[in-house]
């Protein structure tokens, strides 16, 4: 019986830390290049769902936000407030249901959405086409089962 306190011999061996390293670096790759158009991580995916959901002709709410991105309510709340402030999105009250708010960008959050989005594409296109095309594949997959299966735990 070991002595140790953790499970592993060695810290690159824990999926944890690998996780937790890769998704830092990746982070400051996307931090660095927001940063001079003055949005944060969170507000870009904010912004890209929103795009999203306007490409598709839906009608996003602020939960629809939430439950996409996994942001907590309050990250969510405090960004849609900056980018209102910001003048790139406009929040109302929902047609069907008053409880809810309706979340929409304006065209120029839709143009800088726009813009952004080949912007961290690109990134991520550099970042991740480091790996075999088999490799790419296999991570969105093991994430998407990771994703998948805390969601039906929680």
């Amino acid at each position: 019986m070991s002595d140790s306190a953790f499970g592993f011999k060695r810290p690159e061996d824990s999926p944890g830390l690998l996780l937790w390293q890769t998704t830092v670096t990746w982070q400051r790759l996307i931090k660095n290049a927001l940063s001079e158009y003055d949005i944060s991580h969170p507000q870009f995916v904010i912004m890209a769902i929103l795009l999203w959901f306007t490409e598709k002709n839906e009608d996003p709410t602020q939960i629809a936000i939430i439950r996409l991105s996994k942001l907590d309510k309050m990250t969510v709340s405090q960004s849609l407030k900056k980018l209102c402030q910001q003048g790139l999105v406009v929040r109302a009250e929902h047609e069907q249901d008053t409880r809810a708010k309706s979340v929409h960008l304006t065209e120029k959050g839709q143009a800088l959405a726009a813009k952004l989005v080949k912007v961290v594409e690109k990134i991520d296109a550099d970042f991740f086409g480091q790996l075999t095309q088999r490799e790419g594949e296999s991570l969105v997959q093991v994430l998407g089962a990771l994703n998948h299966k805390a969601e039906a735990n929680s």
